[in-house]
């Protein structure tokens, strides 16, 4: 290990002090999804699709004004909220957003990928079959349903890995890059003694002083 991770993985252990209640929580949030409707899940997925060169910010405030409307809007209306509330992609989202409306049961489409599969998987298949997600979005969505085992690759998370020598930061994230760097930070979490989707809260604290979803 050398002396830039070691300090790396000091600095979030002494923030389980600082905030580990405040991760803790977020935490249970995510596995309550366990017992939540694909009504629930559904919502979940388009939150990351709309986070996609967006913020999480942008995402929870357009989640909880759309509510269920996700899967009821027409697409009109939906693309008027989008851009009414800021997106800068409100038209490319809403044709997501629509499309992934076949998908309306996911819960019960990702729990059965997930016994087929494992969660890898399952992402294989959201990334292949939904419209709009790419790995990290994918990764996002099973992480914010209780599937820990998954790194989400964010700008906040690259640049971290970046500053202490893990990684470069690739112009273009293809699959097998994604794949490369998230084995970086699957070691990392295993060092650190914590579930990558748990690692992602701490990370993206450093970098932006917030523990979001």
């Amino acid at each position: 290990m050398s002396d830039s991770i070691f300090s790396l993985i000091s600095r979030i252990r002494s923030l389980e002090g600082e905030i580990g209640e405040i991760v803790d929580r977020r935490v249970s949030e995510f596995l309550e999804f366990n017992s939540k409707s694909d009504k629930e899940w559904f919502s979940e997925l388009c939150f990351c699709i709309l986070t996609a060169n967006s913020s999480a910010e942008l995402g929870i405030k357009i989640q909880s004004s759309v509510g269920e409307g996700f899967l009821t809007l027409p697409r009109n209306r939906l693309e008027e909220e989008l851009r009414k509330a800021g997106h800068r992609f409100w038209r490319k989202r809403a044709e997501f957003i629509i499309n992934a409306r076949k998908y309306a049961n996911i819960k019960e489409i990702v729990l059965e990928r997930i016994e087929v599969g494992g969660v890898f998987g399952a992402r294989e298949w959201l990334v292949r079959d939904v419209k709009g997600l790419g790995y990290k979005e994918a990764s996002h969505f099973l992480r914010n349903v209780g599937y820990l085992d998954v790194a989400i690759l964010d700008r906040h998370i690259l640049a971290l890995m970046a500053q202490h020598g893990m990684i470069e930061v690739p112009r273009t994230m293809t699959r097998r890059r994604y794949l490369e760097i998230e084995q970086k930070f699957l070691e990392l979490s295993e060092m650190a003694g914590m579930k990558p989707g748990v690692l992602d809260l701490y990370m993206w604290y450093m970098k932006t002083g917030r523990v979001l979803k």
